[in-house]
């Protein structure tokens, strides 16, 4: 019996294109978020590049950034960086705006933005009243 293809969430939203425009939308929000801001003292270029890769990789697009930086264990890579509960709720924010910003709707937005609500609440190493 010959299985029909499963649509991956990455096809879904609409491959690289939406991927890179979300992450174009997204990091200026970032970078002027006076919670978030602090994280990225170097600017964003090559963190966007890495949220392009991941994002690709996380939405079932090609494994392009475990190809260029290994498994992706984000959780791992983050615990330098103090990451709070008021920082991952800014985080989905911009990310929400971001996604309002370039019209991703439905079902594949909620389901996307759904994914990465839990990869924010994974991330949380440190308490909002631990911050510096």
């Amino acid at each position: 019996m010959i299985q029909p293809e499963v649509e991956t969430l990455y096809e879904a939203v609409g491959g690289k294109e939406t991927i890179y425009r979300l992450v174009k939308a997204f990091y200026p929000r970032v970078y002027c978020d006076p919670d978030l801001s602090p994280l990225f003292p170097e600017g964003i270029d090559e963190i966007m590049q890495k949220q392009y890769l991941f994002l690709t990789q996380f939405t079932g697009g090609p494994a392009l950034y475990s190809e260029q930086h290994g498994s992706p264990q984000m959780r791992y890579r983050h615990m330098a960086f103090q990451v709070t509960p008021r920082r991952a709720a800014a985080w989905l924010r911009c990310m929400r705006e971001a996604m309002d910003e370039i019209g991703l709707t439905g079902k594949t937005r909620d389901i996307l933005y759904d994914r990465l609500s839990q990869v924010a609440r994974i991330m949380v190493n440190s308490s909002d009243d631990r911050e510096k």
